[in-house]
């Protein structure tokens, strides 16, 4: 389950970078070539993937593939952290749907 959740955090500052990468991107290939943050966001999605296979191999699906939506979670703090996005009632109600759905599958797992 740490495995995981490790995953869903990794893979969150993917998505940042890929956002960082991308504001720097142009039309020709050699800006997507040569841009390190593009990079960067690629090689952390690949970490992150990494990591929740190595969870799957000892814990339930059913109970560790949701918890990757954690990573929607993470990103929302990430998006504000770093690009001042706002912290919406609507995105606060998505999060704590999220976050019940979670705990209702890690406690029918018991």
């Amino acid at each position: 389950m740490i495995l995981v959740l490790g995953a869903s955090f990794v893979g969150s500052f993917g998505a940042v970078f890929l956002k960082k990468g991308g504001e720097r991107m142009h039309r020709d290939i050699r800006s997507v070539v040569t841009n390190w943050r593009l990079a960067v966001g690629v090689a952390l999605f690949v970490a992150s993937s990494l990591l929740y296979l190595k969870g799957l191999k000892h814990g339930e699906l059913s109970v560790l593939y949701p918890m990757v939506s954690l990573g929607y979670v993470w990103t929302l703090v990430w998006s504000r952290v770093f690009f001042g996005e706002p912290l919406t009632t609507q995105k606060f109600l998505g999060v704590g749907v999220i976050v019940a759905g979670i705990v209702l599958l890690a406690a029918g797992a018991r």
